[in-house]
């Protein structure tokens, strides 16, 4: 089973998770997956196609919103779009947590939140504390 690190009760992060995980994702009460990576960023990794299968098979939704470096406007959307208990990933969850606070940012919730709950998941978002400001963050 993936690595998976409850940042809130609604949205969790890991690494890659493996095709094999989804049934136990959904018996875990999970229904909802944000796929952050983009398709060929490791040749070990299965397309977001074939992980789309896998999540629908698993009674799961789907949403791919791949990035490298600073989320997209797609992957903010994805993670604000989170209103059922939801699973994001990435190759480390580095990259899902940080589209995570982004969007809780521009939202208003606090930036110490945003930080220490990211912190809680294993996740350091400290330098990021001026931009989530910067974004409405309290």
């Amino acid at each position: 089973m993936a690595d998976i690190r409850v940042v809130t009760d609604r949205f969790s992060v890991a690494p890659q998770i493996a095709l094999e995980d989804f049934a136990q994702l959904a018996s875990a009460g999970y229904r909802h997956i944000i796929n952050n990576r983009p398709d060929g960023e490791s040749p070990d990794q299965p397309s977001s196609a074939v992980i789309e299968v896998a999540a629908k098979q698993a009674g799961l939704t789907y949403v791919h919103a791949p990035f490298v470096g600073q989320p997209t406007a797609d992957a903010v959307k994805a993670a604000l779009s989170a209103s059922s208990k939801t699973l994001a990933f990435c190759r480390s969850g580095t990259r899902s947590v940080t589209a995570w606070a982004i969007a809780e940012a521009s939202q208003g919730e606090e930036a110490q939140y945003i930080v220490e709950a990211a912190q809680d998941a294993g996740y350091n978002l400290s330098g990021m504390n001026g931009l989530l400001k910067q974004l409405g963050a309290k």
